[in-house]
């Protein structure tokens, strides 16, 4: 029985971004990394979810589940596909997305870019060239002329902290050594000095590639404001709940500034800060605490612990004073009874975050279908619906209802 309530204008949706969903995204420089030798990726995303096709149908997937919002991400790679040159057939797709949500009653949380960018970016550099930012704000330009009036929520970037965060995350040297070599093979393949993604990176550039994305952040944000005044612009930070076992913060203070600080200071300008959360984290006065023998885990061998989402949007609150919407929560696992019995709880503890005073726009699950997870491939499972990958049919999972429930009901 519901008992508590949100807001009445609460977001209720579910995201996912273009890569990891549309498919054959042939121009964009993940697509390249994918196929050079030797790759970090695990596979290539090839046709992912076939979600260019059957984008309509996920759309009013969404709608069928209650959801009031839908974040997707454009593909600056199909928008752009080379330098200078706009595909009006690629803004004509994504304006019949953001068209569509409208008339299903969703509100379109739209991210400009979600890691992915075009071939020729990364063959600039990436976000190290010093043109990076103006290239970007010319991109959000285009897209705002063509549909900026409808959409709900901007997202410029989607985890511009990811690298800083992943360095925390004990992945063993020879992922750090692949990464490198990577970038090695794609540079030599495409005829540059230097092949550059923002999701995977070498540590003696983090510094000038946070530098590029916080200026492209800036720069996409004055084009959007340019065209649409009032429109909430904000970025998507990854931010685990690092929480403290014992009375000595240091370590876990360190990581926050490390991984979360320039983001953090960015989002005080911001219309909202965006926060993608799905893991508790434990300090001592030593480092990371090890998970317990026995507690149930997720894919990334992290505790389960609901009570990560609201510790994150508080810390995110508290260290920007702008509100928080939630673009990404949820879980990798193959066992759905997990994600199902994970969401309510999980939602219990944001709503007490906002009977704190914590002001919270909305909540986005990750992710609407089981998708294309960058290095990982098709290995770990974060969908509410399962795909598969021959026919492209896609079947709810347990945790549909669950989430259903809540949103129709505005309670937990």
């Amino acid at each position: 029985m519901t008992t508590r309530f949100f807001p009445t204008d609460f977001l209720w949706g579910v995201a996912h971004s273009g890569h990891q969903v549309e498919g054959d995204n042939s121009n964009s420089d993940t697509w390249f990394a994918e196929l050079v030798s030797p790759t970090v990726f695990k596979e290539p995303s090839g046709r992912a979810c076939n979600n260019w096709e059957l984008w309509r149908e996920d759309v009013d997937l969404a709608a069928g589940m209650g959801m009031n919002a839908y974040r997707f991400s454009v593909e600056w790679a199909r928008v752009e596909p080379t330098e200078g040159t706009f595909d009006e057939a690629a803004i004509d797709h994504y304006e019949a997305i953001v068209d569509r949500c409208l008339e299903v009653g969703l509100a379109p949380v739209v991210t400009f870019n979600h890691f992915t960018s075009p071939h020729w970016f990364a063959m600039r550099g990436s976000w190290l060239d010093e043109k990076a930012p103006e290239l970007f704000a010319r991109y959000a330009d285009t897209l705002m002329e063509r549909f900026g009036d409808r959409i709900a929520y901007a997202v410029t970037l989607n985890e511009p902290n990811l690298t800083r965060l992943l360095a925390w995350m004990d992945l063993p040297d020879f992922v750090h050594d692949l990464e490198r070599a990577t970038l090695e093979a794609a540079s030599k393949a495409a005829g540059v000095p230097a092949y550059r993604l923002s999701n995977v990176t070498l540590p003696e550039e983090s510094d000038a590639m946070a530098d590029g994305m916080t200026a492209g952040h800036r720069a996409a944000k004055a084009a959007i404001k340019a065209r649409r005044a009032d429109l909430p612009v904000g970025l998507s930070i990854a931010i685990m709940d690092d929480v403290v076992d014992g009375d000595d913060a240091t370590v876990r203070d360190r990581k926050r500034e490390d991984v979360y600080g320039r983001w953090l200071e960015l989002a005080r300008d911001d219309d909202f800060v965006g926060v993608q959360n799905y893991e508790r984290i434990h300090y001592d006065d030593r480092g990371k605490v090890a998970v317990p023998d026995g507690l149930p885990r997720n894919q990334m061998g992290s505790a389960i612990e609901p009570a990560s989402l609201g510790g994150a949007v508080r810390y995110a609150f508290e260290a920007t004073g702008v509100p928080v919407l939630v673009t990404e929560h949820g879980m990798a696992h193959d066992d759905d009874t997990h994600r199902a019995a994970f969401i309510a709880p999980a939602l219990t503890g944001l709503l007490d975050a906002m009977d704190d005073g914590v002001p919270v726009l909305g909540y986005c699950h990750w992710s609407l279908l089981d998708n294309f997870e960058w290095i990982f491939g098709y290995d770990f499972h974060y969908g509410l619906h399962s795909v598969d990958h021959e026919t492209f049919e896609r079947r709810a999972k347990p945790s549909v209802a669950v989430l259903s429930a809540i949103a129709r009901a505005n309670g937990v």
